[in-house]
């Protein structure tokens, strides 16, 4: 089994960009997108029948603007459209597929970076979906929380940590939100199979970080704890370019 999360920064400008060619080549059995920034109604849908994908989406209220979205060629039992928290259910920021024996998740978790208020908001998001959190997987044991976290929970998943020690995102207290996440019977599926630094999934659009690998690693496949015997693969996928994020693989039975 295949899984992708993947940050598109806007589907439509993610198409223009061969998102769909990349999409057909790679061919997961189920990926999770974020900041999808549109509607099905506003872009041609027809191409993911075409692949053989079952697409589903939760966008938010506000147009042009976050939302996220699951495409499948796995046969979903039920599908499960925002956390019934309206204030976060607006912003389209979480969207749930339940499969035969494991669920899977997409999750777009708040920035703080544009300013206090919007770092209020993300320190509130956190303390409500931990809970959550938990209490879903005491549902749905093998459950898989696939995103954009907001969040560089170690040194080793930044660039300049020393710089950036008071950069929303790699606050004190975010990462210590991660550690405690994480210790409630969640793994971070990548750090399973490396423990290598200089692994990246976002850069920003200035003075070539890209290229320098200047980058942030905020994008995970976060699994339970019950999931890891399942775990075969975990790879970051830099070569694609469609948004300033690149997406992430998991590979698991």
């Amino acid at each position: 089994m295949k899984l992708v999360t993947y940050n598109v920064n806007g589907i439509r400008a993610a198409i223009t960009k061969g998102f769909w060619d990349w999409l057909a080549a790679v061919s997961p059995d189920i990926i999770c997108l974020q900041e999808i920034k549109a509607t099905p109604e506003q872009f041609d849908t027809n191409v993911l029948a075409e692949m053989g994908y079952e697409a589903y989406f939760f966008p938010a209220e506000k147009k042009g603007y976050s939302g996220v979205a699951i495409f499948t060629k796995i046969p979903a039992k039920n599908v499960e459209y925002g956390c019934g928290m309206a204030r976060y259910d607006a912003e389209g920021r979480v969207l749930r597929v339940d499969f035969e024996d494991f669920s899977v998740m997409s999750v777009y978790m708040p920035s703080g970076s544009s300013g206090e208020e919007r770092q209020q908001f993300k320190f509130e998001w956190l303390n409500d979906f931990l809970p959550y959190a938990q209490q879903l997987a005491q549902q749905y044991p093998n459950l898989i929380i696939s995103g954009d976290y907001n969040i560089c929970h170690k040194a080793i998943d930044i660039h300049n940590p020393k710089s950036n020690a008071n950069s929303s995102g790699f606050l004190p207290e975010e990462r210590a939100w991660f550690d405690a996440f994480l210790e409630k019977g969640f793994v971070d599926t990548f750090r399973v199979f490396n423990q290598e630094p200089h692994h990246y999934t976002w850069w920003s659009y200035r003075a070539g970080a890209r290229a320098k690998n200047l980058g942030w690693r905020i994008d995970y496949n976060i699994a339970t704890v019950a999931m890891t015997d399942r775990l075969k693969r975990s790879v970051i996928l830099p070569e694609a370019k469609h948004s300033d994020h690149c997406p992430v693989l998991l590979e698991f039975e």
